[in-house]
């Protein structure tokens, strides 16, 4: 069964069938309980007039029994013999005797008794028994209550009251009628509540296929005007589509602007082949290599991008950001602008030492590529967090600007230049390889006015 609805439907189905199944035989148990109790009551309030009579020296002959057997039969029994039998009774069970002939008493025996009068018993016990009345049988509840005459004799006097097993077996058979009926209702309107509440789903789907059959990411899907899973689920597929869309958008420009950038290494190497081929003597040999090693970094950028949007995770050994400063610095050559170092005490992170060197090695050559005079270097503890700060005392990053340029391929204006600046992919690596290590990397404004990329990693 591979539709909710119907599984819906038949599980509410069936749970409501097992409920009032439950329910009903609860019912039927408490009924048949309080017509048996009222039963017992009607039958101790006949056995007790009986009985009564007996303890007043009533003669069993002349006992003046129910009139209507059919309701309360009424056997007497005195020394094991049956003394007085309601009329009409040709069968009784569930008392002391079978028998439905009441054995006449001697004379002395059921004579008036004029010394006073006997007592009923506030004891009565209970049975169960068919009686046959003018041929028609029943089932009787009988209360037993014992009784003495005036002369002391003992008698138990049983009277009967009829079980309205008749009124359980139709209500048994009314619900047994009602059930059907009502587990088709449930069924029905479960089957219609359900598609309503899945015909937001079914639109979902519906343009989610129109989606991948078009590839249309820019397209969404329905969300309903209610406030429950289904609202938050359709929410959440526009978030991811939206995402998803981002996503490939950035993958096209990012393709799109890295084939323009290897276009034109790539171009330049092979003029610059082609007339060395022609003309050995024009060749520019430093030029070619200069090309080949502008297209070698970007190739090494690209292949780092890729493996960190793939999700490449950074490894976990101690890295000491000073001593990498150092060791860093100490082995850039001068340039126009030269590196101030101020990172004195140990401050260590976990991470790819490799990847944060590239991290500082993009730093400092966007800082000296800027600089006036002189690049400065700071590595030092805050709190939890180890902040490694590279500015220099150029014309500094517009604050508007301050988040674009960790844009891949974003370079400003008095930067595009590709003799001088990059492809504009080293703040991008920086910023990723920083987000990797659980860090980040922010622009600001130096204090000499130029740009300040400050790092913030966690200290081990």
């Amino acid at each position: 069964m591979r539709s909710v609805r119907a599984r819906t439907s038949l599980g509410a189905t069936l749970v409501v069938a097992l409920a009032l199944a439950v329910a009903g035989v609860a019912l039927l148990a408490v009924l048949r309980g309080s017509l048996a109790s009222q039963a017992d009551l009607q039958a101790n309030v006949a056995a007790r007039s009986v009985a009564v009579q007996v303890a007043a020296g009533t003669p069993f002959a002349d006992l003046d029994l129910p009139d209507e057997a059919e309701e309360h039969p009424v056997q007497v029994v005195s020394d094991g013999r049956v003394v007085a039998v309601g009329e009409g009774i040709e069968a009784i069970g569930g008392t002391a005797s079978r028998s439905v002939r009441p054995v006449p008493a001697g004379p002395a025996q059921d004579a008036d008794d004029e010394r006073g009068g006997g007592e009923v018993a506030e004891d009565v016990r209970y049975s169960t028994g068919d009686v046959t009345v003018e041929g028609d049988s029943a089932t009787y509840r009988f209360a037993a209550v014992e009784a003495s005459k005036p002369d002391g004799r003992e008698a138990t006097v049983y009277a009967g009251s009829a079980v309205q097993s008749a009124a359980v077996s139709g209500v048994r058979t009314a619900m047994l009628a009602a059930l059907p009926a009502l587990l088709l209702v449930v069924a029905g309107t479960t089957w219609l509540v359900t598609r309503r509440a899945l015909a937001p789903v079914e639109g979902i789907r519906r343009e989610m296929a129109a989606v991948t059959a078009s590839a249309d990411l820019s397209r969404r899907v329905p969300e309903p005007a209610t406030h429950d899973e289904v609202a938050r689920l359709a929410r959440t597929t526009n978030e991811t589509l939206a995402a998803l869309e981002a996503s490939v958008e950035r993958q096209r420009r990012f393709v799109a602007d890295a084939s323009h950038e290897l276009r034109s290494p790539i171009a330049s190497l092979r003029t610059q082949l082609e007339v060395g081929a022609a003309h050995p003597a024009l060749l520019d040999l430093p030029g070619a290599v200069e090309d080949t090693v502008r297209l070698q970094g970007l190739a090494a950028d690209l292949l780092l991008l890729a493996r960190l949007d793939a999700g490449e995770r950074p490894g976990q050994a101690r890295v000491d950001l000073a001593a990498l400063v150092r060791d860093e610095v100490a082995q850039r050559p001068g340039g126009r602008a030269p590196v101030r170092v101020a990172a004195g005490e140990r401050a260590e992170v976990r991470g790819s030492r490799a990847q944060l060197a590239r991290v500082l090695g993009n730093l400092l050559d966007n800082a000296q590529r800027h600089a006036e005079a002189e690049v400065s270097v700071e590595v030092r503890r805050e709190g939890g967090r180890v902040l490694l700060a590279v500015a220099d005392d150029g014309a500094g990053v517009p604050e508007g600007e301050r988040e674009r340029i960790f844009e891949r391929f974003v370079r400003l204006d008095d930067a595009r230049s590709r003799d001088e600046g990059g492809a504009g992919l080293g703040l991008a690596i920086a910023r990723d390889v920083a987000a990797r290590h659980g860090g980040t990397l922010r622009a600001a404004r130096s204090p000499s006015g130029g740009a300040r990329f400050e790092l913030r990693l966690p200290a081990v």
